[in-house]
């Protein structure tokens, strides 16, 4: 169907909004998204539970492809949709609410046999920094994200419009015990490399032939102690004395591309 066409058929099934509504919270237990990208891949993510789209018309011209039968869509104003997002986020006329995605677990990945690099977050709360790190793992063939239960950012319309698409794509993996985790991945044959400021070793020399799981820690404190001893390895990026350190998801963007391009 041509995108004139399905215009046509969505104007038919759309209501109004009411003027006022809208907190930028979601219905209880679910998620609300917003922004091109990250609707539009929610909308393809056949393990996405979907409850409503609220859009402009605009907005619903920049879709790829087409909303299935009688999908429940109501057409609103800009001014509409701010109300149903947060403050001044970027929503680009689009704002889908839909259930959170099923958990997933990392024995699942792990049975799956290596194949690309586990990225391993060891309480990096920033949503914007997660998402942008699963921007840069889904761009460099990461198999999955892991995170902790808590001090982890919850699923959410910052996180999934900071990944572009990417939270619908790449595995996250959400575990209790972290420093477990990197034993359980070590058994099924990854090299954990940490990344720390501090360290002696470039992330270069430390860079094996296989597979790797990238440890990262959050921005300031960095690794826990207890989670610097569960790598193999620690390392570092050769960045100029200009600058202290990177922002955690431009560092896992440059190894990543250096794991990819070895």
């Amino acid at each position: 169907m041509a995108k004139g066409d399905r215009k046509r058929a969505l104007r038919g099934r759309a209501g109004r909004m009411q003027g006022g509504r809208g907190s930028g919270r979601a219905s209880t237990g679910q998620v609300r998204l917003w922004g091109r990208h990250a609707v539009e891949a929610a909308l393809k993510n056949p393990e996405r539970k979907h409850h409503k789209l609220w859009a402009t018309r605009d907005g619903i011209e920049t879709l790829d492809g087409e909303l299935p039968e009688n999908f429940p869509i109501e057409y609103a104003e800009v001014a509409d949709l701010a109300r149903l997002v947060s403050r001044d986020a970027p929503h680009q006329g689009l704002v889908l609410e839909c259930a959170p995605l099923e958990d997933l677990h990392l024995g699942d990945v792990l049975a799956a046999g290596p194949e690309g690099p586990l990225v391993i977050l060891d309480q990096v709360t920033d949503p914007h920094n997660v998402g942008a790190i699963l921007r840069s793992a889904s761009a460099f063939g990461a198999s999955a994200i892991i995170t902790q239960d808590r001090h982890a950012p919850p699923e959410s319309g910052v996180v999934a419009k900071s990944a572009s698409g990417a939270l619908e794509t790449v595995p996250w993996i959400r575990v209790v015990n972290l420093a477990r985790a990197l034993d359980e991945v070590a058994e099924a044959g990854y090299w954990r490399i940490g990344m720390a400021g501090e360290a002696e070793t470039t992330f270069a020399e430390a860079l094996p032939a296989g597979p790797v799981a990238l440890v990262m820690g959050a921005e300031g404190d960095g690794m826990r102690q207890n989670i610097a001893g569960h790598c193999d390895a620690l390392a570092k990026l050769p960045i100029s004395n200009a600058i202290e350190s990177l922002n955690v998801s431009n560092a896992a963007a440059i190894a990543l591309y250096a794991i990819a391009t070895r």
